[in-house]
């Protein structure tokens, strides 16, 4: 053969990274050894390829135009070697890296970790945090298995799927003096809010919500995750506003009430997103199905 196709996955480690550093620790090679491949991929390929600037390399004009057909060509050999593999999640021992927002690790990982101890107890999640760039996950790069969330302006190599629709609605305290079995639009611009600031694009959903509606809401505070939101609303004569799966597990809360929004606030879209080299993994693609039925589980 011409090539060396040993060389094609630095080559795509080098584009995804834009690093030499990170691309020898996600290869497993020492810098020098990628530097090798690198020079030997330079003159495989007749071109320069990677061009050293200030915070790492970028690619040149024949890296970028080789770029999509690599890694294509590297995702359709996996392809057609993972697809003749059996998977037994029974007895399978494997550990996935998944990255979900704030929202899902609340409401979804609980119950995906629950399924698997039944049908799948050896198989391991380990969670890394959804931020708003996707790059950090390492979903981007194929480190990561999967993302969960919202996913915006997703680069060509991911795959993006959707898993549900999400809406909003309110919390108040049992005893709030001020609001009964509904909240109109005045006593939700009046009350003060408790405004939950996760890692993620859910945020942008529910303030664009709010600002297509022109609905105002004065923040008392701000928090990280929806794990403190029950404890600030249940001790405080604050209102919040939650994603519905969230607000069905503090129906149960006797010290807490749940409303309807004082008007529509729409709904948001809860997706995955998976590199394409995992399309045909027949271990991944059967994790995802079981995602699948767990959320149209809870959905329902």
């Amino acid at each position: 053969m011409r090539y060396d196709l040993n060389l094609l996955p630095t080559f795509v480690a080098l584009m995804e990274e834009r690093s030499v550093t990170r691309a020898a620790e996600r290869l497993g090679m020492t810098q020098p050894a990628l530097s090798n491949a690198l020079a030997r991929l330079r003159t495989m390929l007749q071109d320069q390829l990677f061009i050293r600037e200030r915070y790492g390399i970028q690619p040149t004009p024949v890296a970028l135009e080789l770029a999509p057909a690599i890694a294509d060509a590297l995702a359709r050999l996996d392809d057609a070697v993972l697809g003749q593999q059996d998977f037994d999640p029974a007895h399978a021992e494997r550990l996935f890296t998944i990255a979900p927002n704030g929202y899902v690790e609340f409401v979804l990982v609980p119950a995906i970790v629950a399924r698997l101890a039944h049908v799948a107890p050896g198989i391991r999640l380990r969670l890394t945090p959804y931020g708003n760039d996707l790059s950090e996950t390492g979903v981007i790069s194929g480190t990561t298995a999967m993302v969960l969330g919202r996913i915006v302006d997703p680069p060509d190599n991911l795959v993006v799927q959707h898993l549900m629709d999400e809406s909003l609605e309110c919390v108040v305290r049992a005893g709030h003096p001020e609001v009964g079995q509904a909240i109109t639009r005045d006593q939700f611009e009046h009350l003060r809010h408790v405004n939950v600031m996760p890692p993620g694009r859910i945020r942008a959903g529910v303030f664009q919500a709010l600002a297509q509606q022109q609905l105002k809401r004065d923040v008392a505070i701000s928090v990280t995750n929806f794990f403190a939101v029950a404890e600030m609303v249940a001790v405080t004569d604050y209102c919040t506003t939650l994603p519905r799966l969230i607000c069905n597990r503090l129906r149960h809360d006797p010290r807490l009430k749940v409303l309807p929004a004082p008007v529509d606030l729409g709904q948001f879209p809860v997706e995955i997103a998976w590199h394409v080299r995992y399309r045909h993994d027949p271990a991944h693609r059967w994790l995802r199905s079981l995602i699948g039925d767990v959320v149209r589980q809870l959905a329902a």
